[in-house]
Parts: structure tokens; sequence; C-alpha cells
């Protein structure tokens, strides 16, 4: 895993260039989808400088997995484009016609046209299968990227299997993920409706919910201890509360009670 560094290789105040390139409505940016990309990018900088920083540099190659719509790839693609050689590989599973109010791969295609395009490739491809290609078996990274999508694998046995495969292909393993406890009391009733919700989805025969598997540090750490690597350590970014101001989210968390409560009272229709 990562080692935190005290460097900070991207500016915060690139935060507003960066979140330029998203992908925006038709009739152009508005104060609320701006507010969402500012801070979104802004907190991915401060991940990159308070953990990944001797990990990404620039010129750097990089594996992102579980890229989404190109949040985190924006700010990655940025950080290595110092060098000619700087490239993220952004891996993410999901349809391409998933996600709104964009599809990802609107917001891909969206990045790829934009002024980091040529530093971007995006795929649609299972992590596993990809590394495990035999076309692919002599290419490596100098890290790998997971950014707040282990939550949305179908099991924990998911990212035990991602790690194994990074093994001896990337250099160090970059994992951002919410650290199920909160910082202040505020924010006790949002990590117990993710907990909440992630109950629910786990009585579902599928689902493409962005919370199926809500693993903390130790998990994580555990996993990636089993899958042989060495040097995992942790650091804790706790500015998320102030930064990440996105309406969306926000949203989720003030309904995810009533849709518990409602669903308990339902019933959940099917099991696994």
């Amino acid at each position: 895993m990562s080692t935190p560094s005290p460097t900070s290789p991207l500016s915060p105040s690139l935060a507003p260039k960066i979140a330029s390139y998203a992908i925006q409505p038709p009739t152009g940016p508005t104060p609320l989808s701006t507010a969402i990309e500012l801070s979104q990018a802004a907190h991915r900088i401060g991940l990159l400088n308070a953990a990944w920083s001797t990990a990404i540099r620039p010129g750097s190659r990089v594996l992102e997995i579980g890229c989404g719509q190109g949040t985190c790839t924006a700010v990655l693609a940025e950080a290595v484009s110092g060098s000619p050689s700087g490239h993220v590989d952004a891996l993410d599973p999901a349809a391409l016609d998933y996600g709104a109010p964009f599809t990802l791969g609107q917001a891909q295609a969206h990045l790829s046209a934009g002024p980091l395009g040529d530093r971007i490739t995006f795929r649609q491809a299972d992590p596993v299968s990809f590394l495990n290609d035999e076309a692919r078996k002599d290419e490596r990274w100098d890290a790998a990227v997971l950014a707040h999508c282990i939550w949305y694998f179908s099991s924990p046995s998911e990212l035990s299997r991602i790690l194994e495969a990074l093994r001896g292909r990337v250099r160090a393993v970059c994992v951002a993920e919410y650290a199920l406890k909160a910082s202040v009391p505020a924010a006790v009733p949002h990590v117990l409706a993710a907990l909440a919700q992630a109950t629910l989805e786990a009585h579902k025969t599928s689902s493409h919910s962005n919370i199926q598997t809500p693993v903390g540090p130790r998990a994580i750490k555990a996993s990636a201890a089993r899958a042989g690597w060495k040097g995992v350590r942790e650091e804790a970014v706790v500015e998320v509360e102030s930064v990440v101001g996105d309406e969306r989210v926000r949203t989720m968390l003030r309904t995810a009670r009533e849709a518990t409560v409602a669903a308990v009272e339902a019933g959940v229709a099917g099991g696994r």
C-alpha cells in the first residue's frame, strides 16, 4: 500500500481547473453542478497529497480500478501529466449506460475529448480478467488506485481477488474509502444509514447500489495482508465532511432512514 509523504505534488488551487473538465448540463454549468465537481476534485487532490504522493508523480503509469465517471481519473491524469510517460488506465466493469444524470459512457467520453484525454484510456473491463489477460501479462504500472469504489463491490471477496491479481503488476496500491466511523457526532447517522442500506442490499438477488460491501480500514488492511502486500499503512483524511458537498449524497443520506423503515415494513422481495 502507499506510504504518506509530506510533499504535495498537486496544488489544491488546481481544483477549479480539474473540475472544469467534467461533463456539465447541456445548458451549461449551474451553481450546484459547479459546486459538486469542485468539491469532488478538491477531495481527491487531498487524498493524493495526504497519502499517495510517493506512489503517483509526474510521469507515473497508474491503473485506476472502479473509475466510474472519471472524477478521480481527472485528478490522477493531472498529477501524472508533467512527463510524457504519465498515463492513467481507468477500468470499470459497469455498463456504459449506467449512471445519472449522465451515464458512465457520456462522462468518460467527455473527459477523453478534453485537455487530459491523451493521458487517459478508459476500459470497460472486470479488473481481475483484465489483469489475467494473456495479452497484457507484461504490462506494469507504478500504482493502482481504488478510490471510493470498494463499497460498490458485490462481496469482500471481490476486493481480495483484485489485490491478489495486482501482486507483481504494480509497485503500490492506493486505496481511499470511508472509514465506517464518525469524526464528529453529527456524522453518526450517516454511518448508520450506510450500514442499514448495505443490510437491505444483502437480501437482494442482485444489486446495483453504491453501498453493497461497506468494509472499513481494518478489513481492507487484512485483505491486503492476506494477498501478500507488505508495508500496509493507513492515513485518515478527515476533511471529507466539509469538502464533499455533493447534494446527491446528502439526498441519499436524508432518505436512507425512511427507505429502510419502509422496506422493512413492506418486506424485501427476493433473497440471496
